[in-house]
């Protein structure tokens, strides 16, 4: 599947607050996202992102796992959207997925080191974060979805398959995608490298404005409460 995300396409979603669409409005959707419409995937993330992030409550997940698994669905979204046969199937695909993503974080944390946080002075940290640098690390994400979309399939399922945890070895990935063992190292190098060059923190004075003296991601620039997260 090849998606062009192109902000200025003409399709116009519903209104975010109909949070049960008609079928046929599904279909839509649907139909408009796979040819790469922005503004479909916007509304599909707009009614979606809530159900996974229900998912993720329902299961003992710290803050930045529920993130990681949200992003993992989207991003298997944008590769399968396209074989779903009925569009009316694709609330329970993302529950699905969404739980067997949250089952898989639960089992790989499993191996981590216990800890008492009565005598565990780690606990004692204070969260600093800066709301502006999550912002930013917002639209980096922003960046790198509209990217993985951008990128020929062939290549886009490259790269989901060498990030698949528990890794998948490259015999098999040489099978499942017809190409030889020796392609797969220089492939995804240039994968990366056109990634790259499609996500580059774009100049402060291009995309974004100031505040009090200090740099404001263009998410930002025009929402005065918080970000507005799109996934491709």
């Amino acid at each position: 599947m090849s998606v062009t995300l192109d902000p200025g396409a003409a399709f116009s979603p519903p209104p975010a607050d109909t949070h049960s669409p008609r079928p046929d409005v599904l279909s839509d959707l649907v139909a408009a996202a796979v040819r790469g419409d922005q503004r479909a995937w916007a509304a599909l993330h707009d009614r979606y992102a809530p159900l996974i992030a229900t998912v993720c409550r329902r299961h003992p997940l710290a803050h930045n796992d529920a993130e990681d698994v949200g992003q993992v669905v989207w991003l298997r979204l944008v590769v399968h959207l396209k074989g779903l046969r009925d569009p009316r199937a694709l609330p329970g695909w993302i529950v699905t997925t969404a739980r067997n993503e949250c089952l898989r974080v639960i089992e790989s944390r499993r191996r981590t080191q216990p800890a008492d946080p009565t005598c565990d002075r780690r606990f004692d940290a204070v969260d600093t974060a800066d709301p502006v640098d999550h912002l930013h690390r917002l639209e980096q994400r922003r960046a790198l979805y509209n990217g993985v979309a951008r990128l020929r399939p062939e290549r886009r399922q490259l790269l989901l398959l060498l990030l698949a945890d528990p890794e998948i070895p490259y015999r098999e990935i040489s099978r499942r995608l017809g190409i030889p063992i020796g392609s797969i190292g220089p492939t995804r190098a240039r994968c990366l490298r056109q990634l790259r060059a499609m996500t580059a923190t774009p100049s402060p004075t291009a995309n974004a404005q100031t505040r009090n003296g200090r740099w404001i991601p263009a998410a930002a620039s025009s929402l005065p409460t918080g970000p507005q997260q799109l996934t491709a």
